[in-house]
């Protein structure tokens, strides 16, 4: 979509402000990182609740943008020479701009929604229909209030088929999202209980959802779930609307689907028009069926040819819908999106690969971008403009397409025609502290390179979703006074999960402090470019050299401590930050009531130490019994703190609380809380069953499977007795990997193919041994040790330890992968 600024009135509700030159807008951006300079790029600057757009207008216009909707006034003059739209909604601003592009579009638009399976489905289908068609789909999980415009303005004219996903999380949400969207087809994949919080009921969040296929012509949803049959059947206008709803359950259904397992797959056999057809697929588990069965159904109501449709089949598998960043070798961090690249796609991939802050120098491997609708000149024109604006040190193309990068791009840039030729070409070409973004299309089969360039190729895994954290960053924040601050929590290698790649996000979503346990600790986060203020919990004189060079500050809880930090920044020419700990009951560490009066001398006469905190922990904050004792605490507290105030002359950030004082205690919040164990999903106080998400999950593989006869033993000290002809499966963890001895002997559990096995027998150091019976598994199948389930609390609970032990216990030997949808 093109458009001149001077005719935004007639797109959307507002005012020109001011109008130095007319331009002709073709992209609209809402990152101020992620933005491509030029005189055709529009930023539209959003007030959220943790973000205000306005804020980079001022860095954007250094940059060169000179295209700006807005909702606040800025100083006119300042900005002399750039354009600025003023609307009340910048939100409802970007929907009715795009709204228009959308109703310029002549081709079929298929709509999904659903608790889950949105971006799955959409990617399937879009799969199975470009063969075809040709194909828009909106870019990842791009489904929300802000989501939504960015993908629909990019449906062009000569396109078939959009393919466009739509999420709400409260009630009225969809009404803005259908009257933008306008499907003419919809898919209501299934409900569940994502987002319960924001509606009064499942059956009116059913309702909401549905709100979306106001005016379609056919839906297409499974009747297994009555809630969705409902809400569709109390939708206007039903007499103009076709229901094709499904289901495995109702054999009297018109679609009753059946499926059944062969050999190379399962077929599914579905019924339409009178007729059956069979397909078959290369999955087995009931959320892919389901996904399945939605794409088969829309593919046989377009009249896509049988044959293609089982030949596209074939090439179907569980798609990667992430993200993902993994250590490499040679000291390397990969951000790996090898599963799709198109124009939209890219810029997501670099957004995130900016926030990478690893090393310093950055490469991008990248595929032929498929199916843009462009001529080769001006797409990879566009794209050397795109890529110059991200300081790429070293591009690597791949494909025969992309050989047209070199007329345009000014940078390093080394070309291949194909992924193998790169291959063996780089056995002889190693990165080195580099940051490198794999980015390719899924046929160019870039997962390759992933495996040939990442450090670690272990079979057990550690999986964070960077989503989940942010989810439960926001839960806490939610729970905050105006202007308390957050400070989290990245000790112990972030509770297992690595430190420098949660701080990195951290910082990216503005909380205000870190906290690690040692000097190392805050070092490492150093060298990886985190610029966060850090609180050093545990320092030791030995370490007051790494504090000063890398600008930690150490907490001080003792008169000896702080004697000697005090000598040791006496000739700084700047004022030495510290956290002063009380000891207000927890009888760990710090001063104790008692001792105030012999301290404040102490701060005063050394006027270069500048006190940036007091705090003290509560011993018992998750427990309801201990209620007046911590009351008592935070009384301590406050008295001490107010007089060392009192002396010093100004007032440091005041902070008593940690995860489950946050939510037990809202009135001892002060200036700031300390977000711990809650950011990773895990409550110790039972307050908020399903509102924190588990952001991590061990998963690991099966390396064999045996049949046992009646009265054999396995494993050591022949503790694993099978009391009749069994099935077991040796699984890839064990001890050494962080998997409890203590699990042994059945007490452990783990999840295969949706089914719960127990430990047989003693865990091993490197492995373990599962009862699989009865479930269908083969060698080389993925075995969750812990996420959703088995629960990791449950797990604690289990080996009577507590959940903290069991995150920070899974060995630095597992690789981590981080992911954001």
């Amino acid at each position: 979509m093109k458009f001149d600024f001077s005719l935004l009135p007639n797109l959307t509700k507002g005012e020109i402000t001011q109008l130095h030159q007319d331009h002709s807008i073709e992209n609209i951006f809402i990152d101020s990182r992620n933005i491509v300079v030029s005189y055709k790029n529009i930023f539209i600057a959003i007030e959220g609740e943790r973000h205000d757009g306005h804020q980079f207008i001022k860095e954007l216009y250094s940059k060169g943008i000179r295209n700006f909707i807005i909702e606040k006034d800025v100083n006119y003059i300042e900005f002399a020479e750039a354009n600025f739209f003023k609307v009340e909604s910048s939100i409802q601003a970007s929907q009715q701009i795009a709204g228009k592009n959308r109703a310029k579009f002549k081709g079929t638009l298929i709509g999904i929604t659903g608790s889950n399976g949105k971006t799955i489905v959409k990617e399937w289908l879009a799969k199975l229909i470009e063969s075809v068609y040709s194909v828009y789909r909106s870019p990842r999980s791009y489904n929300s209030q802000v989501g939504v415009p960015l993908s629909l303005w990019h449906i062009n004219d000569y396109q078939d088929y959009a393919i466009i996903e739509a999420g709400i999380s409260q009630m009225h949400e969809m009404e803005k999202l259908e009257a933008i969207i306008k499907p003419n087809i919809g898919i209501y994949t299934n409900l569940g209980t994502a987002h319960d919080e924001g509606f009064p009921s499942l059956e009116e969040k059913a309702h909401q959802k549905a709100r979306l296929f106001k005016d379609s012509k056919t839906i297409i949803f499974c009747k297994d779930f009555p809630e969705i049959s409902n809400a569709l059947h109390n939708l206007p206008n039903l007499e103009d609307k076709e229901f094709i709803g499904w289901s495995f359950e109702d054999n009297t259904s018109n679609y009753f689907v059946e499926t059944e397992e062969r050999e190379n797959g399962i077929a599914i056999r579905i019924p339409y028009k009178e007729e059956f057809f069979i397909f078959t697929v290369p999955f087995k588990d009931y959320a892919s069926l389901e996904n399945i069965t939605h794409c088969l159904l829309l593919l046989l109501h377009e009249g896509v040819p049988i044959k293609i449709i089982q030949n596209t089949l074939n090439e179907i598998r569980p798609l990667k819908m992430r993200l993902e960043t993994k250590k490499g070798k040679n000291n390397t961090y990969l951000v790996d999106d090898s599963y799709n690249n198109d124009l939209v796609g890219l810029d997501t991939a670099l957004h995130f690969f900016a926030q990478q802050k690893q090393y310093q120098k950055r490469v991008l491997i990248l595929s032929d971008l498929l199916q843009t609708g462009l001529s080769g000149d001006i797409l990879y024109k566009q794209l050397a403009e795109r890529i110059e604006n991200e300081n790429i040190d070293q591009l690597i193309g791949i494909g025969s397409e992309i050989q047209q990068l070199k007329s345009f791009y000014h940078g390093k840039i080394e070309l291949f025609n194909s992924t193998n030729e790169f291959l063996d070409y780089e056995q002889t070409h190693q990165f080195h502290n580099s940051v490198i973004l794999i980015k390719g299309a899924r046929k160019f089969g870039f997962e390759a390179i992933v495996q040939r360039l990442e450090q670690k190729i272990h079979g057990t895994v550690l999986e964070i979703d960077l989503n989940k954290i942010t989810h439960n960053l926001n839960f806490y924040r939610s729970r905050l006074k105006p202007n308390v601050k957050t400070m989290v929590m990245v000790k112990a290698f972030a509770y297992g999960s690595s430190s420098h790649e949660i701080a990195n996000w951290l910082e990216f979503h503005n909380v205000d402090y870190l906290a690690v346990a040692y000097a190392d600790e805050g070092v490492i986060l150093r060298q990886h470019g985190i610029k966060l203020p850090i609180m050093v919990m545990n320092p030791d004189p030995r370490s007051f050299e790494l504090l000063h060079h890398y600008n930690l500050e150490p907490e001080i809880y003792s008169f000896s401590l702080l004697n000697d930090y005090v000598n040791y920044t006496r000739s700084f020419d700047y004022k030495a930050k510290i956290h002063l700990k009380l000891d207000t009951g927890m009888h760990r560490l710090g001063f104790e009531p008692f001792e105030i009066e012999d301290l404040i001398p102490i701060l005063k006469k050394n006027p270069h130490i500048h006190v940036s905190s007091i705090f003290s922990h509560l011993a018992a904050s998750d427990e309801a019994s201990h209620n007046g004792f911590s009351a008592q605490q935070a009384m301590f507290f406050k008295k001490a703190a107010d007089d060392i105030i009192s002396y010093i002359g100004y007032k440091p950030i005041l902070h008593l609380l940690n995860s489950s004082g946050i939510s037990r205690f809202p009135d001892y919040q002060f200036d700031m809380v300390r977000l711990g164990v809650g950011l990773y999903g895990i409550d110790t106080t039972g307050l908020h069953p399903g509102e924190l998400l588990p952001v991590s999950t061990l998963k690991t593989v099966i390396s064999q499977v045996k049949h046992i006869k009646k009265g054999d033993t396995i494993g050591y000290s022949r503790k694993g007795l099978a009391i009749e002809d069994m099935k077991i499966a040796t699984i890839s963890i064990g001890y050494a990997d962080g998997f409890n001895r203590k699990f042994s002997q059945g007490v452990g559990m783990v999840k295969i193919n949706g089914k719960l096995a127990p430990v047989i027998g003693n865990v091993c150091m490197d492995m373990t041994m599962v009862d699989v019976s009865e479930i269908d598994c083969a060698a080389g199948d993925e075995v969750i040790v812990f996420g959703d389930e088995p629960n990791i609390t449950k797990m604690a609970k289990s080996i009577d330890t507590i959940p903290y032990e069991i995150l920070t216990n899974v060995s630095e030997r597992v690789k981590r992968v981080f992911y954001t949808e």
